[in-house]
């Protein structure tokens, strides 16, 4: 399919404003053919205007009429796999295996929200039917379920333009709550997002979704983004990248006179500690584990274990050798955009710089590399100095980790008490080793969102099971995930009804369940 570049406000595409600009290929540096027309503030005011109409209709459609809609999607995106194929591998210069598995999870993920949807249970009603004899006061009847909150903004990820981005984890279960939602496509694929675009207003036609259910927005200013979170009808924002930029975001939601939730992903390093046994039965395979784990995806994956804790010995100076030998091995990879690299080289060179830091491996070539060319690192420093330095330890998004040697186990001990809120943090041990390190697990609980046993936290399982989302600063919110069933609460709030007649009640609340869904009746989940 052709690029056309406007912006896609509900079913129009609008382009009044003069500014464009262009996407790049992170391989060539070349501008890839099609301007995206930068969006003007009216053309905000229109997107938020339709999502608020489209709400009033879009939250009262039933789940199945909901779940036909995410289905229709998953099937449009796979329609439209050519065209996919191609600009996004001029985009982002992932490989077409990356792109195809990108594209599995996205589609999986409409698919998982609309089987959600169809069984029903999500919504979780909870009924105490009234009580009229019960002394010294009557009980009423209450009933409550959860609903859709309004318009959602979502703002597309750098390193995931499928699974995190326009039709991702995001806007799928914003769709599932019944929330209708305007997309702020990111600058580096927004050809990507346009095909995307193109699939969701396809499903939107033949499924009988109203007009405003999705908008997409253009724009590489930050006052587009600023505008759409200051809106008064938008009711929550998904936002994944830097803390900078989620930050900004929630002060500008806080900010508001009625503020709103700003569910963010921002910054984690995922440590994993590594015990004493096992390095010294397996210490190679753990390793060639982590190496592959670290410059997966070139580093550019929020779950990238950018933090390896270990007591010190000869068994840790292997590893630490075995992972500089792979390392020096590893193709130099591309990252997504010029300021992804730059961000990377940055960091990585202030951290080297650091006196408590020592370089166990960096390519020699390391400042010579193209724009986008990331060449991988392992640095090294101990507890003691990462006590006393925790900035040490802070993210460098790419292919770089650091390794922070203990003394002795309690030191361990207290960098695992040091931490701040990570995404993931794993161990890997023996059943000995772990038996001995129970406490570090009751830490680590407290630390992280998803904790690994004799595993890689690169790359997030899509299941209902699954949390991904951790304390502060990892994420705003750490009781909410952005992955799994669970995300849709994310965009939900619970609403009670209390004394109203049967007539007036949702399916889900009526007293014959005509639904079939779990409920909490009276204290027993029955159907």
């Amino acid at each position: 399919m052709n690029i056309h570049g406007f912006n896609q406000i509900g079913f129009e595409r609008l382009g009044g404003g003069t500014a464009s600009y262009q996407a790049v290929n992170p391989s060539t540096g070349e501008l890839l053919p099609g301007a995206f027309r930068e969006a003007t503030l009216s053309e905000v005011e229109k997107a938020c205007a339709k999502a608020a109409s489209a709400f009033q209709e879009f939250h009262r459609m039933t789940g199945v009429k909901r779940a036909e809609f995410l289905e229709a999607i998953a099937v449009a995106v796979l329609e439209r796999e050519e065209a996919l194929k191609k600009r996004l591998a001029e985009e982002t210069a992932y490989p077409e295996a990356r792109i195809l598995s990108e594209r599995d999870r996205t589609v999986g993920q409409l698919r998982m929200f609309a089987t959600m949807l169809r069984e029903g249970s999500w919504v979780q009603a909870r009924i105490d039917t009234a009580q009229p004899d019960r002394k010294p006061l009557p009980k009423a009847d209450i009933r409550q379920y959860q609903i859709g909150m309004g318009p959602v903004v979502v703002f597309g990820a750098s390193n995931f333009p499928q699974a995190f981005s326009t039709a991702g984890g995001d806007t799928a279960s914003a769709f599932a709550a019944g929330c209708p939602v305007i997309v702020k496509a990111h600058r580096a694929h927004p050809g990507t997002a346009e095909i995307y675009a193109d699939a969701i207003v396809d499903a939107a036609h033949k499924t009988g979704m109203p007009d405003g259910v999705f908008s997409l927005i253009h724009s590489s200013s930050h006052s587009i983004g600023d505008a759409l979170v200051k809106d008064p009808r938008i009711s929550a924002v998904g936002f994944t990248g830097s803390y900078r930029g989620g930050r900004m975001l929630f002060d500008a939601a806080a900010a508001r006179p009625h503020p709103i939730p700003v569910y963010a992903e921002m910054s984690s390093t995922n440590p994993l500690f590594l015990l004493p046994d096992a390095l010294r039965s397996r210490g190679e395979a753990i390793a060639d584990g982590y190496s592959q784990s670290l410059t997966l995806g070139v580093g550019q994956f929020c779950t990238c274990p950018g933090m390896v804790v270990a007591l010190r010995g000869s068994d840790t100076d292997a590893f630490a050798q075995r992972v500089a030998a792979n390392l020096e091995k590893v193709s130099v990879g591309t990252m997504v955009h010029p300021s992804i690299k730059k961000g990377y080289s940055a960091a990585l060179t202030e951290r080297c710089k650091h006196p408590s830091v020592k370089t166990v491996f960096q390519s020699s070539g390391h400042g010579v590399f193209a724009d986008t060319e990331a060449p991988p690192a392992l640095l090294q420093s101990t507890a003691r100095e990462f006590l006393a330095h925790p900035e040490i330890g802070e993210e460098i998004f790419g292919p770089a980790g650091i390794l922070i040697v203990c003394d002795n186990r309690e030191e361990m001990m207290t960098v695992a008490q040091s931490l701040s809120g990570q995404l993931t943090g794993g161990v890997h041990g023996t059943d000995a080793d772990l038996d001995a390190h129970k406490d570090l697990f009751a830490v680590l609980a407290q630390k992280v969102g998803r904790v690994l046993v004799n595993g890689y936290p690169t790359g997030v399982e899509v299941c209902p099971s699954m949390h991904h989302g951790g304390p502060f600063p990892s994420t705003s919110f750490p009781h909410f995930t952005s992955v799994g069933t669970a995300a849709v609460y994310r965009f939900t709030r619970p609403v009670c009804l209390q004394g109203f007649p049967e007539t007036h009640l949702p399916p889900e609340l009526q007293t014959a369940n005509p639904l079939k869904i779990m409920r909490l009746v009276n204290g027993e989940y029955t159907r």
